[in-house]
């Protein structure tokens, strides 16, 4: 009973430091795709991104970049995302694509990826961040902290993020020795220590320095 009523003020807390309300549209001549990523920093796992168009009136008080949401109301959100968006298309680019072509042209393409799954058609894209590359002829722009200030682009960091940590999870059971299921993937010194002791996993990302001794996993 405590710990419920722990978690109504805790969210109330959240909807108070969330009032100001974000943007809803860069734009108004064209549909509008709000595009982010997620497991760009990990050291092992894919990129995932997500591309969102929302509808006129779109509002969720707790909407906010996934940094600044804990775990239980991403996933709220991740319901309600996608029972009102106008259209979302999640996808990802796996750690060996990222070895080959380098992170950021991963993130990129996990965009273009996430785009092409849109059953309409965006015609304006809203891009977290400074650079892109650009997908077909379609005009965009980029907005630094976008998620913190868009609407769209804080519903696709719902989607990247929950749908990556979802896949992590699954990874969780195969190679438990990294406690994938706690960092994501993340280079936390539980996963670092992991390293030392059990070498590299076939989803470690070589590109990366993940470690000084990278041994491959005798699995």
């Amino acid at each position: 009973m405590l710990c419920d009523l722990v978690l109504v003020l805790w969210n109330l807390f959240l909807v108070i430091c969330f009032i100001r309300v974000l943007k809803l549209f860069h734009q108004h001549l064209h549909p509008e795709a709000g595009c982010d990523e997620a497991g760009r920093g990990c050291l092992a796992g894919p990129v995932f991104a997500a591309a969102v168009i929302l509808p006129e009136g779109f509002h969720h008080p707790l909407l906010n970049d996934s940094k600044q949401v804990n775990e239980e109301n991403r996933y709220l959100l991740r319901t309600y995302i996608e029972e009102n968006a106008v259209s979302y298309g999640v996808a990802m680019v796996d750690h060996e694509e990222i070895d080959r072509i380098n992170i950021l042209n991963a993130s990129f393409k996990a965009m273009h990826l996430a785009i092409e799954k849109l059953n309409k058609k965006a015609k304006f894209l809203l891009i977290d961040g400074n650079r892109f590359n650009p997908y077909k002829k379609v005009p965009y722009a980029c907005i630094v902290d976008g998620d913190a200030q868009y609407a769209s682009i804080a519903a696709a960091s719902i989607l990247a993020k929950t749908y990556r940590d979802d896949y992590m999870r699954q990874l969780h059971e195969v190679y438990p020795h990294y406690k994938w299921y706690t960092n994501k993937g993340y280079g936390t010194p539980e996963h670092r220590r992991a390293i030392a002791e059990y070498g590299l996993s076939p989803y470690h990302r070589r590109s990366f320095q993940c470690t000084t001794v990278q041994l491959e996993l005798d699995i």
